[in-house]
């Protein structure tokens, strides 16, 4: 956001006394400032909104670098949505979402945020933990991926806590948070099997999402969406169905594959996605490099013509054991 507008935001809300108002753009400034580097500055506004009692942040509390590094993988984005095979409504969706981020200050003078929340839907394997990290590239912004193995507790409370911490942290940066398997916490409430902490959970986990800042995009991908409690799904103004990929997706992918590599195709992509089975674009994407494995341990010398019959032939026979 420009700083003249973060600077009219805060006086709408010291003027109106909106504490909600006021966090979110202090928030906003913290991030904005860690963004340029400017550390000393933003932990300072940090400590200061503590010390106010505004938003998630506590008096005296602090955050320690070891804790936090169990909750999330803290990547940088190298995949680009370019090198992605997707459905021109998926693909307009993120466009959009970039370019309302990226122009967050123009929407914001007319008392708009931008939107920040996906929910990505479909097999595993076809594309929803690249596409998260392809927005991410696109923003210039890490991708926080949550580790359940770090934030899930065994003990009353924990988990919520754990998730507390979480937040607090993504709030005042700039950066996708990633959720996959999502239903792993936001199954629904109304499991007769599940326990009162379960529930409890996905009530503050819910709450906290509502509250994030809309610089922090908000990614999560489910196998399930069947599990999922049905007050997720209106948490998120976006939702992508990614599914596994058709005859015209592997044609594509394969084109791309013969335009970016020196490996000659012997066939058509038209002809090798008839004969290819694959339930998956990551199955696709493997298919691939096993192909390049062989020809450049040949040194180039091997017969392409008979590399490409020979993965097909295993492949083919994988994809029929799998089918039993």
């Amino acid at each position: 956001m420009a700083k003249s507008d973060l600077i009219l935001s805060l006086v709408r809300a010291g003027t109106s006394g909106d504490q909600n108002l006021f966090r979110k753009t202090v928030e906003a400034l913290i991030a904005d400032e860690r963004a340029q580097q400017h550390n000393v500055l933003a932990d300072n506004l940090a400590r200061s909104l503590a010390a106010n009692g505004n938003g998630p942040y506590r008096v005296g509390t602090t955050i320690s670098s070891d804790s936090l590094q169990t909750l999330f993988y803290d990547i940088n984005p190298r995949r680009k949505l370019s090198e992605l095979v997707l459905s021109r409504l998926v693909q307009r969706a993120c466009e959009e979402i970039i370019e309302e981020q990226n122009r967050a200050d123009l929407l914001r003078s007319h008392n708009l945020e931008p939107r920040n929340r996906i929910l990505l839907i479909g097999p595993s394997g076809n594309g929803k933990t690249s596409l998260a990290e392809a927005v991410a590239e696109a923003l210039m912004v890490p991708l926080i991926r949550v580790r359940y193995e770090g934030v899930i507790g065994s003990f009353l409370g924990e988990t919520a806590g754990r998730l507390r911490r979480l937040f607090e942290y993504v709030s005042t940066r700039h950066c996708v948070l990633f959720f996959d398997e999502f239903d792993t916490l936001g199954k629904e409430r109304g499991d007769p099997h599940d326990t009162g902490e379960i529930k409890r959970v996905v009530s503050s986990l819910l709450l906290q999402i509502d509250d994030l800042p809309s610089h922090v995009v908000v990614v999560t991908a489910t196998n399930h969406p069947e599990l999922l409690d049905r007050a997720v799904w209106r948490r998120f103004q976006i939702r992508l169905n990614l599914p596994r990929p058709t005859r015209t997706q592997v044609r594509l992918w394969f084109e791309r594959f013969r335009e970016t590599t020196d490996f000659p195709l012997s066939t058509t992509p038209k002809t090798l996605a008839q004969q290819l089975n694959v339930v998956s674009f990551s199955e696709l994407e493997e298919f691939c490099s096993d192909i390049l494995r062989r020809w450049l341990l040949s040194l180039g010398n091997g017969d392409h013509k008979e590399i490409l019959r020979e993965r097909l032939l295993q492949w083919n026979a994988r994809a029929s054991a799998q089918r039993r």
